[in-house]
């Protein structure tokens, strides 16, 4: 194989959620890979730290506000990515967010920000840089799931549904967009300790039964997702589309 195809020199990245945590964990290693990178999230200060970040790494960045679950907010931020960068080639898309209740307890007031955030938001902002793509005749489209796309996990119901929704959306956007050569794939992070994970990271004796589900033992970090999606954002992912790629320590395995 040719190494130089995981390289991605003269590509722009487009990160939503990019602000803190996984987000901001994979436009780093988007920039250590060479792509010039975009930033998005409602928090433009914690955006430009970002953004400060991947310039110390010899790339440009562009912080931009952006609120994914409103769909004129999304187009306002991709024109102005594109306007300023010149191109969209890869688009990550990380926003997320999470409300732990029982179904039986959970209200539209719960329901709606989960549901708009990470799979309205994920299509929206998906079809917008899509047209982009288009144009240029190339695109690598990569959509966040979980887990949870793939297994039930009580008192996440919102979530849980969203992140299932996610890896059928990536199989549907793959199909139709194949004609325009965009490859749509997904990566299905495990447990990462994060500001989201941190009611769960705090019981101790959750750790130690989720640790047990694990066979690599233990849990996963930033870096960890940086190989996957370096190499679904390459040349070297061109034959792969539809996919959700696991990077969960094991756990489905088991």
């Amino acid at each position: 194989m040719n190494v130089s195809k995981m390289n991605l020199e003269r590509k722009v990245a487009t990160v939503t959620g990019g602000s803190r945590g996984l987000g901001r964990g994979m436009a780093l290693a988007l920039a250590e890979a060479g792509a010039d990178v975009v930033v998005t999230s409602r928090t433009l200060p914690a955006l430009e730290k970002v953004a400060n970040e991947i310039r110390a790494l010899g790339r440009k960045s562009l912080a931009i506000e952006c609120d994914v679950s409103n769909v004129e907010d999304i187009r306002r931020m991709v024109q102005l990515a594109k306007d300023e960068m010149g191109r969209i080639d890869i688009l990550v898309n990380t926003a997320g967010t999470i409300v732990r209740r029982e179904a039986l307890e959970l209200g539209e007031e719960d329901w709606d920000p989960v549901i708009n955030t990470i799979l309205k938001g994920s299509f929206f902002c998906a079809q917008a840089v899509a047209r982009v793509m288009i144009q240029q005749k190339k695109g690598k489209i990569i959509n966040i799931g979980s887990l949870t796309s793939k297994i039930g996990i009580p008192g996440r119901i919102a979530y849980v549904a969203s992140r299932g929704g996610i890896l059928q959306l990536t199989k549907a956007l793959a199909v139709e967009w194949a004609k325009y050569n965009i490859n749509v794939n997904a990566i299905g992070p495990g447990y990462y300790e994060t500001q989201q994970t941190a009611p769960l990271f705090a019981d101790k004796a959750w750790t130690e039964r989720a640790l047990k589900k694990i066979p690599l033992g233990r849990f996963g970090t930033a870096e960890d997702l940086a190989g996957a999606v370096v190499f679904l954002s390459s040349d070297a992912s061109d034959y792969i589309t539809g996919q959700m790629i696991f990077v969960d320590g094991g756990w489905l395995a088991m």
